[in-house]
């Protein structure tokens, strides 16, 4: 028999609202029941439940889209939950194959130890490094060995791997499946176990591990944990996922003028998805926000209050006064005081190779198309001149309402 919380302490108002602070945003919350017992046992006892966010550092950087999931744990800890940041230093070996099609490269040991130490460095501008368990699973993945491996696969069968959507998809189409994408899951799963965690977040692409993780408890006699997924967050486009590689994601690391510029570019009926998912205001307030925009309020005035307070947590309350200074100063006509300097040699230079290697636009294609839609300033001036050629001499450049450079063309 495996444990099950019971409802045998008081289920006050401050267990209802850490309920509703958890369900805040989420997609899914399982089993809403268990979680409600854990917290009113933790409330009842003062022991703080443990919660566990496993990553892949796969890569040294993240974004907004990234520090949903973040938010979440920073809510609990503020609730005085304990948060377990697990880097998977030996998962990130086996490579998660979750919502792909086809296997992912492992990464190396040593580009582990880099993006982990760069990942939990801007995670930290989120958590309260002080409520923060950070752990590693190779420390339990490792002394398993072969024989512990072969013990744990026993506990789940193909048939039950095959119950991941991705997993079926690529067996029916005839897409190979290598057997130790199959210990994936199980490995995350472990996890949990070694942790004895009592709530697992992720986001929805993940559902089928956390799931996994809960049934491993049971097998070793633990108190299943409970789950938690969250949305993905829209990017700038107001239509794909926040992703580098669609260029629609705001960096963590990015100026603060460019960060704040970026969040009054979101369109009126997704700042309200931003601030539910990104914002620490309570409901309450943005609720009455709605309001208040429905019956008349500009809805600009919410969106500086939420690129303002994002901003701040990323750098800081001055910067974030600067940033709203430099955005009206440009929307007026203006040019902001910090426009970086840019030498290059090679006049008469095409406009799109000028605006590449100043570093304006990323490539001659992007270049082109912001000249097509009347996006290219230089000294004031439009250039829709895809043939123009740019003459020896030191001009402001503008693509766009936030890039500019002060660009010396020799």
């Amino acid at each position: 028999m495996t444990a099950k919380p019971e409802q045998k302490y008081p289920l006050t108002p401050a267990v209802f609202e850490a309920l509703e602070v958890t369900k805040r945003g989420c997609d899914e919350l399982l089993l809403e029941a268990d979680w409600l017992a854990k917290l009113a046992k933790s409330s009842a006892t003062g022991i703080p439940l443990r919660i566990k966010l496993g990553l892949d550092p796969t890569a040294p950087d993240i974004h907004l889209g990234h520090t949903v999931v973040l938010n979440k744990l920073r809510q609990l800890q503020d609730l005085g939950h304990t948060v377990i940041f697990l880097i998977g230093d030996f998962t990130s070996m086996i490579g998660d194959p979750s919502g792909r099609n086809a296997t992912r490269p492992p990464l190396t040991a040593e580009d582990i130890a880099i993006n982990a130490q760069t990942y939990y460095r801007q995670a930290s501008m989120v958590l309260d490094p002080a409520k923060t368990e950070v752990r590693y699973n190779s420390e339990w993945c490792d002394p398993l060995g072969a024989r512990g491996m072969i013990q744990l696969a026993a506990k789940y069968t193909v048939a039950q791997m095959l119950e991941r959507d991705d997993f079926t998809k690529r067996y029916r189409s005839g897409v190979p499946i290598s057997v130790h994408e199959f210990l994936y899951p199980l490995m995350q799963g472990y996890d949990s176990v070694a942790l004895k965690s009592d709530l697992e977040l992720g986001g929805t692409d993940q559902k089928f591990n956390l799931l996994v993780g809960r049934e491993l408890q049971r097998e070793y006699g633990q108190e299943p944990q409970c789950i938690l997924t969250m949305p993905l967050l829209v990017g700038l486009d107001g239509v794909e996922k926040m992703s580098k590689s669609k260029g629609n994601y705001i960096g963590i690391s990015e100026p603060a003028s460019e960060m704040f510029g970026k969040l009054m570019s979101i369109s009126d009926a997704l700042m309200w998805d931003y601030f539910t998912l990104l914002s620490f205001r309570p409901m309450a307030e943005i609720d009455l926000m709605k309001q208040e925009v429905a019956a008349g309020r500009n809805p600009r005035d919410c969106k500086v209050m939420l690129g303002q307070e994002i901003v701040a947590r990323f750098h800081s309350e001055a910067a974030a006064d600067k940033a709203l200074e430099d955005f009206n100063h440009r929307a007026k006509g203006g040019i902001p005081d910090d426009v970086p300097e840019v030498a290059l040699e090679g006049a008469p230079m095409g406009i799109a190779n000028f605006l590449k290697a100043a570093g304006l636009t990323t490539s001659t294609s992007e270049a082109n198309r912001n000249v097509d839609q009347n996006g290219v300033k230089i000294d004031g001036v439009t250039i829709n001149d895809k043939t123009y050629k740019v003459e020896v001499g030191t001009y402001v450049v503008q693509v766009g309402k936030r890039r500019f450079a002060k660009v010396t063309l020799t």
